[in-house]
């Protein structure tokens, strides 16, 4: 039976300390509620117990997400939207920019915190794996004062954990560490959004040498809480992935967790998607290799914002950077242009068109103070050499059908010049202004990743 909205007690502070003295009065029994998406549910369905409702909401010192040297800060009261759309999250945390995606629809995404995710304390929660792996820890405020605890200690038993009544969690804390990492997320539903998981997973790990260095995998949905699979862990480091370590692997989990059936699957469902799921993580694993050359190795160690800047000169769009550096760390040289194209056909049309920007017109060179990279103008100038030597004719024509195309579509002309003499990119010039708008744009994206894949061989070849 729904509530009765008039037998409830809301009230909004105008400060994170009026809140905190609010909840110091315990007597009062107030429940503090950002989102208020589970709240609702509750409400709707007659089941919400707590009568007196404190919004935190509002509170600016919860709801912004700080970048430390060592750690990123998340305010508790941050927004799934808020995770998926923060650059610094996606770079160094890809695993929750990841979980926030899965989590409930838009209006979900824009109403639901991190912070709420933890107190609700579902072991079926997408984020906490997550935060699991990233070896979290939760700064808890109250008007006595702060305090750290780490999040693989919080949760305690089903929807139990280590929060006094009159304590708010602040902020999550993420150590800032983890860029090197292979990193692997699945989420087994009964539908890929807006479904709550069956079985989800989180997993990191460092392989050097074939050899498993660092390794660290969560789950949800398959014990009384989110569950970091300790053992298995233990049993992984220092060996090397096989047929072996996975069966091993397998059997160690399998004692590890406790799933139990419920209206969303059975216990005997979710312990053979853990064994599949583990074992997927870890042949990924297996089939990575060290890498093609020390320009990748260094590469793959680089801080996130270092590894964007690094590659950039290879295509000119800063998402395309991004995605990139996330993918990291990457084996070789053909995975390294597979994650180009996967990437660059996942950008905006506003990525393709600073991309294209980054380049000179055919037949002209950039000054230095166009563009950031020499790298970029030494490369440009490379593949261009048909054009410059070419007789003044031929460049006049060129340059005149660039103003031309230029008109048609506001955007200079994009192609993969390298090998090509000016009268045959003349030629395709030509051809192109008969393309429609949608056709044009996508086949100038083509050539910008025919570009970007040459000069990412050249950058590994250091040419």
């Amino acid at each position: 039976m729904r509530s009765n909205p008039a037998e409830f007690e809301f009230i909004t502070p105008t400060s994170l300390a009026a809140a905190l003295k609010l909840l110091a009065e315990r007597k009062k029994g107030w429940l503090p509620i950002a989102g208020g998406t589970d709240v609702m549910v509750q409400f709707a369905a007659g089941t919400l117990t707590s009568q007196r409702l404190l919004s935190i909401w509002n509170l600016p010192e919860l709801r912004r997400i700080d970048v430390l040297p060592s750690e990123l800060q998340i305010g508790a009261a941050c927004t799934y939207t808020d995770l998926r759309e923060d650059a610094n999250v996606a770079r160094e945390f890809p695993l929750l920019a990841l979980a926030a995606s899965w989590t409930g629809g838009i209006a979900n995404q824009n109403r639901g915190t991190l912070g709420g995710n933890i107190v609700n304390a579902s072991p079926a929660a997408d984020s906490l794996p997550m935060l699991l792996v990233y070896e979290a820890e939760l700064i808890l405020i109250s008007a006595r004062g702060e305090r750290r605890v780490p999040y693989l200690e919080f949760h305690t038993g089903y929807k139990k954990m280590n929060r006094e009544p009159d304590e708010l969690i602040r902020a999550i804390c993420l150590p800032r560490r983890f860029s090197g990492y292979i990193s692997y997320g699945r989420k087994v539903g009964a539908r890929n959004a807006q479904a709550i998981s069956k079985v989800c997973i989180a997993g990191l790990s460092q392989v050097k040498n074939g050899v498993v260095e660092d390794v660290r995998i969560a789950l949800g949905s398959v014990a009384p809480v989110p569950l970091r699979l300790t053992e298995t862990e233990r049993m992984l480091k220092g060996r090397r992935i096989d047929a072996t370590a996975i069966m091993l692997a397998k059997k160690t989990a399998a004692d590890e967790i406790k799933p139990i059936s419920d209206i969303r699957s059975t216990a005997t469902y979710r312990a053979a998607v853990v064994n599949n799921l583990l074992a997927e993580f870890l042949e990924k694993l297996g089939k990575y290799e060290s890498p093609l050359n020390n320009v990748l190795a260094h590469w793959n160690a680089l801080p996130a914002e270092a590894a964007e800047k690094e590659i950039l000169a290879c295509c000119g769009s800063q998402a395309w950077a991004r995605g990139m550096a996330k993918r990291r760390p990457i084996a070789g040289e053909a995975d390294l242009l597979v994650a180009s194209k996967e990437t660059w056909r996942g950008l905006s049309e506003a990525d393709w068109l600073e991309a294209f920007r980054s380049h000179p017109r055919i037949g002209e060179s950039h000054s230095e103070s166009a563009i950031e990279e020499r790298r970029s103008i030494q490369w440009s100038s490379q593949e261009q050499s048909g054009v410059a030597n070419t007789d003044d004719a031929v460049k006049l024509t060129l340059a005149k059908a660039n103003r031309e195309y230029e008109k048609r579509f506001g955007r200079i002309f994009i192609v993969c010049a390298t090998g090509k003499s000016a009268a045959a990119i003349l030629e395709i010039l030509n051809r192109r202004l008969g393309n429609d708008a949608t056709t044009e744009l996508r086949e100038a994206a083509e050539q910008q990743l025919r570009i970007t894949n040459i000069r990412l061989k050249k950058w590994l070849s250091k040419r």
